[in-house]
């Protein structure tokens, strides 16, 4: 068996597995319920942005797909590996004639796979709901820009459960470590935002001044979530928090090449 038949056999596990029946009505419900709500005629949002097109209403429901995507990336990965070491598997598949480089590359394509699915299905039909509702979708430049930003944002969560997974000596370990990772950048990075900004004197009374706006597009770029807003906010015209796209980019291109190499090196030294 080849790394990419492996790769598909591991996705089609995982979307068989108890947990889709959790995450298919979760993300059913956030991406779609959002899309319709958003494209209501009366619709009114507290960010500052206005709903003129059919992005801005894809851009700001990106606001709660960050929320459920990333967690259900978190879900299908949390026993990626640590469960294969309890039940023995993982000594089988290590002792296969395959590189672990590339068994690695089939385990993050299996389980990436499995979360990114169900949200281009469900994204393709909100894209009908946007159609129905106001006439209008995205062009091809700005689906194009949001479906990768997006699979790059579920690749990055799946590869940190991943490798919270490997670290980990069993599954409860594995879940508060990936858990851990989704609070700090999804909940809480407000707090090192806020802290970062206070050490370095700019005023926290007023997040919408624009030292703190800067200083918090800088900060992002250290979040996968942050580095997700930043890749889609460059179709946005009215958008600018100071932060240039070669940034953004290198940003986007680490995010992509650390965190896997991280991964594969975890794989090639691991011991079942």
């Amino acid at each position: 068996m080849n790394a990419f038949s492996l790769g598909v056999q591991i996705m089609k596990e995982r979307l068989t597995a108890g947990r889709m029946m959790v995450i298919w009505p979760l993300f059913a419900i956030i991406i779609l319920f959002s899309t319709w709500g958003l494209t209501d005629e009366n619709a009114s949002v507290s960010t500052g942005y206005d709903i003129e097109s059919a992005y801005d209403v894809m851009f700001l429901s990106t606001a709660f797909v960050i929320w459920s995507c990333t967690l259900g990336a978190v879900l299908v990965s949390f026993d990626g590996i640590s469960r294969d070491r309890t039940s023995g598997v993982l000594e089988v598949k290590l002792s296969q004639p395959m590189e672990r480089k590339k068994l690695a590359f089939s385990i993050l394509f299996g389980h990436w796979g499995a979360i990114f699915l169900p949200f281009f299905v469900l994204q393709c039909i909100s894209l009908a709901i946007m159609w129905f509702r106001i006439d209008e979708i995205p062009t091809l430049s700005n689906l194009f820009l949001f479906f990768l930003s997006s699979a790059l944002l579920l690749m990055w969560w799946t590869v940190i459960q991943l490798l919270a997974s490997s670290w980990a000596n069993d599954i409860g370990l594995s879940i508060s470590l990936g858990l851990g990772a989704w609070i700090t950048f999804t909940l809480l990075w407000l707090i090192p935002t806020t802290l970062i900004a206070g050490l370095s004197g700019v005023g926290v009374d007023d997040l919408n001044s624009s030292e703190y706006v800067e200083l918090a597009a800088i900060v992002d770029l250290f979040s996968p979530n942050g580095v997700y807003g930043h890749l889609l906010e460059m179709s946005l015209d009215d958008v600018d928090r100071g932060m240039s796209p070669l940034y953004i980019s290198i940003a986007a291109i680490l995010w992509s090449i650390i965190p896997i190499h991280l991964f594969t090196r975890r794989i090639e030294r691991l011991q079942p």
